[in-house]
């Protein structure tokens, strides 16, 4: 029985989110979301349920309104990393879901590691 590409997802999602836990217990989550139109992140708190930090694409004053490519995604990874500093974290671990480590994920993660976020 063949499966179907979203079921391939949900169990890859799960199995590197599982993972991520039993290592990083108690660290903030640097969760990421790419829709075929925009990518999004929050710095996620799982012990207290608060998202302290979060970009999109689709915010005005990023300017990559519309855009979704490795360009708009380095510009959201750099805004994570600034507001992340502002709410005073500097270590997380990196949720990529069930994303490929690839491209605009890859471009997300590199320019917040390069903003100053350590994960």
């Amino acid at each position: 029985m063949a499966n179907s590409k979203r079921t391939l997802f949900l169990k890859r999602r799960l199995r590197v989110r599982n993972k991520l836990r039993e290592v990083n217990a108690g660290r903030l989550r640097l969760s990421v979301h790419r829709s075929s139109k925009n990518i999004s992140v929050q710095l996620i708190d799982d012990v207290r349920g608060v998202t302290l930090a979060s970009a999109s694409s689709l915010e005005k004053d990023l300017g990559v309104v519309g855009k979704n490519n490795v360009e708009a995604a380095a510009k959201v990874g750099a805004a994570i990393a600034e507001r992340a500093k502002k709410a005073g974290v500097e270590e997380c671990y990196f949720d990529r879901g069930g994303f490929l480590f690839h491209g605009k994920v890859k471009a997300l993660a590199d320019a917040a590691r390069e903003g100053g976020l350590k994960f």
